[in-house]
């Protein structure tokens, strides 16, 4: 019994559970609880880009050949493509069996000040502009806002040019092994008050929404988890079969996580605790290093079918029949502008905007139906997006003989 209340995932369950609770019978609690979550997700933040950093960093200096730096990120550029369109065409075929915006009644109150700054975000959204983002102007300024892209681009270099130095920087690699090893101690200690983190997120959500906000979408919400749960069982179980490792294995050594992302609506706070499961699950460093925190922005498993998702429902709602062309270029449309707002606030909201804008057949004002209902699916996509990002670091380090079959045997023998 004491194991059991010491137990993590036991604790965060406990507490996602009594967050309900409280956000259902005191709704008043809502914003203290969004303190409490926001507090922890700051907690985590804080160690994501030294973290990165350090991983992406240690691992490139480690590899040595830079053709492999260049083949293992091309590999997992490509992976990202083929499963974010396998994640767009399954959205867009539910969507059209399950059809659960033929006869919605909308209610909704448009917030027109909300619109507005996404349909600003949308036009101002630029697919120069984002690959020009990449290049950081100044490296620190980068680590305080925590862009992930502009670390990764900046980290890569570093381990590049620490690499040419040969046996003359083992030094500095083995100072940053040290760095390394102590924000990860912190990582540690901040875990083990993750089931308060989960408390508050779960109780802002249910106590500031209430559960009575889900009846009138209720059919979406329900496609759209239905969506999830196939994608994760039929088609990463698949990739999970070709390349010989067992899903359920990894979903079961990643469950605190799951359950965390549960609690928080969110997939960043478990991103440094992913990155250290995943080598001991058996990947490579170096793969993981540039594996995970590119796929937080690069393969959005989750976010991709929400949006695929909600562009043929606010078509079924505004009674548009798109044809199977039109819905094909949609799914173009998508391939692009769900990569263009990557580690942007909001980014959802705008990438769906910017794509009603460009199909021109779905009214913009369609996106305020969704705003009241968004944080109950938020859960389902950043899930879906983690379980994505840590499965691809498998693949990718499984195809460069980069996998150890014995810590992957240990890490499911103690699971």
């Amino acid at each position: 019994m004491k194991r059991l209340i010491t137990n993590l995932t036991f604790q965060v369950l406990v507490a996602i559970t009594l967050g309900v609770i409280t956000g259902f019978y005191f709704p008043q609690f809502a914003p203290t609880a969004q303190l409490i979550s926001k507090t922890f997700i700051n907690l985590i933040t804080m160690l994501i880009a030294p973290i990165i950093f350090l991983t992406i960093v240690l691992g490139v200096a480690g590899m040595r050949d830079m053709k492999k730096v260049g083949r293992v990120g091309g590999k997992a550029l490509l992976y990202f493509e083929i499963v974010t369109t396998f994640a767009l065409v399954i959205g867009v075929v539910v969507c059209n069996l399950l059809k659960p915006g033929v006869g919605f009644v909308s209610h909704v109150k448009v917030d027109a000040t909300k619109l507005e700054e996404f349909e600003k975000a949308a036009s101002e959204m630029h697919w120069g502009d984002f690959i020009a983002h990449i290049v950081p102007s100044n490296f620190f300024d980068a680590l305080g806002k925590g862009d992930i892209l502009q670390i990764l681009f900046f980290a890569i270099l570093f381990g590049i040019a620490l690499s040419k130095m040969g046996e003359r920087g083992n030094t500095v690699v083995d100072l940053f092994e040290k760095i390394s090893k102590v924000f990860f101690n912190i990582m540690h200690m901040v875990m083990r008050v993750a089931p308060i983190g989960a408390f508050g997120g779960m109780a802002f959500t249910v106590g500031k929404y209430g559960i009575a906000t889900l009846q009138p979408l209720a059919k979406l919400m329900g496609s759209v988890y239905l969506t999830m749960f196939l994608f994760i069982f039929v088609v990463l179980n698949l990739i999970c079969y070709l390349y010989k490792f067992s899903l359920w294995q990894y979903l079961k050594f990643i469950r605190q996580e799951i359950l965390i992302v549960l609690g928080t609506s969110s997939s960043e706070p478990v991103l440094p605790a992913m990155m250290e499961k995943m080598e001991r699950f058996g990947c490579s460093r170096s793969v993981v290093g540039l594996v995970i925190p590119s796929g937080y922005s690069f393969n959005l498993d989750g976010t991709t079918i929400y949006l695929s998702m909600s562009v043929i429902f606010l078509a079924q709602v505004f009674n548009k029949q798109l044809s199977w062309e039109q819905q094909l270029s949609i799914i173009g449309i998508l391939m692009v502008t769900s990569k263009g707002a990557a580690g942007v606030t909001g980014s959802g909201f705008i990438v769906l905007a910017s794509t009603l804008t460009a199909v021109k057949l779905i009214p913009v004002e369609g996106v305020a139906i969704l705003l009241g209902v968004d944080r109950f699916m938020s859960e389902a996509r950043a899930i879906t997006n983690m379980i994505g990002n840590g499965l691809a670091s498998v693949v990718i380090a499984k195809s460069e003989k980069e996998f150890d079959e014995t810590k992957y045997k240990a890490a499911i023998a103690n699971n």
